[in-house]
Parts: structure tokens; sequence; C-alpha cells
């Protein structure tokens, strides 16, 4: 039977903002309190994926959060009527209502891990949301993210949902965006990598000292457990902790793979001989390309502003591999320069084709970022919710949906207005309707 990688893109909420949110995150940080332009960022991400799908490939549509969080406002001790409640947010404590009103669920590499049924012993699909215990603006997400994945991926034949790990720091989980499967075929068991960057038990051990580690090893390892993973074809790999530093927040800013290539910079892990050779073991007689970046090549500067490995490599249905790039890739001289030697050498990686996600990216994430990986088989993909798959139809009433509801631009001091909520509420419980998620959202099911 025949197997494909889905890609299934966050859609960018209505209340896409800058507010900086994300310490550790240099581009979230830099432009913090930026006007910012929800239409162009929620259009910016459906063409990538409508380019993604006219490439051949399967790609989905996740939704967005509920935002602004008014329960998790009134939880804080915030009351009266809503329109009281985000103006006592905004006049006391503005922090909270920026992060109540934080778009970054279109992030969906952050939204869960996600394991095929080829690799688990019960041969199913295993989903487990992100608990994302580092950052309170993501911390909220998980509830509506397992909501949305159950509605989108419901059948119980094929797919098996769990719930976020305890919201400790020991058991910090940011997701997909450390996590990597490498494998000959998508519906053969391949080797499944999860990066960390700190033991969560062990304060002995290495961690960065700028930035925060998000993801830890007893993380990593649990998720693993709950999919029924086999040991002998999974790898645990540490994140370099000076890369962290350098505003290296996930492993997906330094490193990607796709099927039998891992393609990374020479600074992101640590023991990296060591464990790249772990890695061809476990893979078996198969080759590995290992396409590794040295610093003298691509600095973490550069990669880290161009998001040179926050790109997505695509196996298209022909067989050729290509690299999904954003158009910083291509005005950073450097990165661009070396773009084109890749596509040149002798590796799986032909060519590179570059998008216009600038929304996002000047929030702090890519193409990569915005997608979650999901290997399906023919019968798998006939199980998904078919209302969440892009075709030409839901991309124009997708495109319909986001020119009648977003706004052009918002800033900071819109988000006290009671307008900004009424309409964020009327376009998302339009959505669940073009979806077919049901009432996946707080104030559809109260």
């Amino acid at each position: 039977m025949r197997a494909f990688e889905a890609n299934f893109d966050g859609l960018v909420g209505p209340t896409h903002n800058y507010a900086g949110l994300s310490f550790g995150n240099v581009a979230s940080q830099s432009n913090a309190q930026a006007v910012s332009n929800p239409k162009a960022a929620a259009l910016q991400g459906l063409e990538k994926m409508w380019s993604v799908k006219q490439l051949g490939l399967p790609q989905g549509v996740l939704a967005p959060q509920q935002r602004p969080d008014i329960h998790t406002l009134k939880t804080l001790g915030f009351s009266g009527s809503d329109g009281q409640i985000l103006q006592r947010a905004y006049d006391t404590a503005p922090h909270l209502l920026m992060a109540c009103y934080s778009a970054s669920s279109m992030w969906t590499a952050n939204a869960a891990t996600v394991s095929p049924s080829a690799d688990s012993a019960d041969h199913k699909v295993h989903f487990t949301p992100a608990n994302l215990v580092n950052k309170f603006h993501r911390a909220i997400e998980h509830p509506v993210t397992g909501r949305i994945l159950q509605a989108t991926f419901a059948d119980p034949a094929h797919f098996r949902h769990h719930a976020a790990l305890p919201a400790h720091d020991m058991f910090g989980d940011e997701g997909a965006a450390n996590h990597t499967r490498l494998c000959r075929d998508y519906g053969q068991s391949g080797v499944q990598l999860f990066v960390y960057g700190q033991h969560g038990s062990d304060p002995s051990q290495p961690k960065p000292q700028r930035y925060p580690a998000r993801q830890t090893l007893e993380a990593s390892q649990a998720v693993a457990r709950l999919h029924q993973l086999d040991a002998a074809r999974t790898v645990y790999l540490q994140q370099n902790p000076d890369v962290i530093d350098q505003g290296v927040f996930h492993n997906d800013v330094i490193a990607v793979g796709n099927q039998n290539v891992l393609f990374y910079h020479e600074q992101a892990f640590l023991d990296t001989e060591a464990k790249l050779a772990e890695i061809q073991d476990k893979f078996g007689d198969n080759k590995l390309h290992f396409i590794r970046v040295g610093t003298e090549q691509v600095s973490i500067d550069s990669a880290v502003r161009s998001y040179l490995f926050n790109t997505q490599i695509l196996t298209l249905p022909s067989g050729e591999m290509v690299i999904v790039a954003p158009t910083e890739c291509q005005d950073n001289t450097q990165v661009n320069q070396y773009l084109q030697s890749l596509v040149a050498a002798a590796n799986p990686i032909s060519n590179v084709l570059f998008y216009n996600v600038k929304q996002s990216m000047q929030n702090g994430g890519g193409p990569a970022c915005l997608r979650l990986r999901v290997a399906l088989t023919e019968t798998e993909l006939a199980a998904v919710n078919q209302a969440t798959l892009l075709d030409a139809a839901q991309h124009q009433a997708l495109r319909d949906w986001i020119n009648g509801h977003y706004r052009d631009q918002l800033t900071l001091d819109d988000l006290r207005d009671p307008a900004l909520l009424n309409e964020s509420l009327t376009a998302l419980d339009h959505l669940t309707q073009i979806l077919k998620l049901g009432s996946v959202y707080p104030f559809q099911r109260n």
C-alpha cells in the first residue's frame, strides 16, 4: 500500500500580532510591537499550502486557537463584561492580554509529535499535543489543539490521541519542532530522532546559559513510550547548548530531515559523530545522506536570520527531493550561494523553491514552523476529515473566509477593542463549518 507524507499547516489566526512574547527567539523579540498584517499573514500561509498541494502532495489545514482567550483572563482574576476584561487587562497587565491574544498556534510544528503506524507497535498513527510549558502564551494551547487534532484525525481504527505531558519543567515538550523521522519509504518502519535541549531531572548535565532549553530528554522519552516506538529504532540527541544561546530555540532552526537525508549545521548537536553513527546503525544497510553545513559556509547568525534549516524538504511524486525555503534565504547572499552549491552537489536535493512568508518570519517562524508532518497510508489518508484537506474548492473557500473576516492591520492598541473579539469568534465559528470540525472552541461548547 502506498504511503505519503502529508503536511498539515496551521492557518494564521485573525489576531496575528507582534507582541515579542518568545524569549530566545531573535525574530520575535526584534519585531516586538510592530504593526502586523493579519490578512496578509493568513494569505501568505495559505498560498504556501496551495503551492505544496500543486506540487502533487497531500496538504491539510489545521484551525487556529480561539483568541483572545477570555477564559484564561478570567482565571487570572479579570472580571466584568468581555469589553471590561480586555480594558482592565490592557490597563494593568498588558503582557497577559498580549499572551491571551497570541496567534502563535500558526506554528504547528509545535502543535504535537506524530508517529506513523509503520513505527508504532499497535500500527496506529499516534498524536501527542505539546504542553509548551516554557512559554505562557503557548502553554494554554494544548486543550484546544487536542480537540482540533481529534476532529481532523477522528477515526479510532487508525488514529490514537494522547493527552499532553504533565505541565512541569521536567517534561517540557515542544512537539515536532524537535523531532525528525528518517525512513526509506514513508510507509516503512523508520528511525525517529528526538532532539532535546537539556535533562529535566539532572541539572549537572550541559544546558544553555542565556536562553531556555525548551525540550527535555524526559519529555522525548515519554512521547516515545506513549507512541509505542521500538527503542532499537529511536535515537535521542542533545542540541548544542551554545547554539541555543545564539537564538536556536528549536532543533528545526538548525537541522531538518526527510526520508534518507539529514540536513544539519555542524554546531547543531553534542557528540555529533557518535550520534550520526548510531542513526546510521539503526537505519540499517541503506545509505543515509548526512548533509553537513560548516560554519565557514553559513554562520549561525545567517542560519538564524534566514531560517535556512527551518525549511521543508519534500519528496515529490516523481521522486525528486526539493527544499521549500523562505525568500529570506534568497535575500541572504551567504545562504543563497550555499543553496545553489547544495543543489549542484551529489546529494538527493535537486532544487530550491522560495516562498514569501514574511509575516510569519518576522514573528519567528519559517516554512517548517508552519507545518505538522503526518505520514499516512492511502487508507489512513482516506480516513482523515476530508474537509481539512486542501483542494481547489477549499482553497477558494479559505481565501474568501480570510478576505471576509480579517483586518488588514493590527496594533497592540487594537487588542482592547471588543469588536476584534467578536470578529475573531465569528470568523472561527464560520471556519469550523468550512472544515467540518464541530464544536472545538470553548465559546462553542459553553
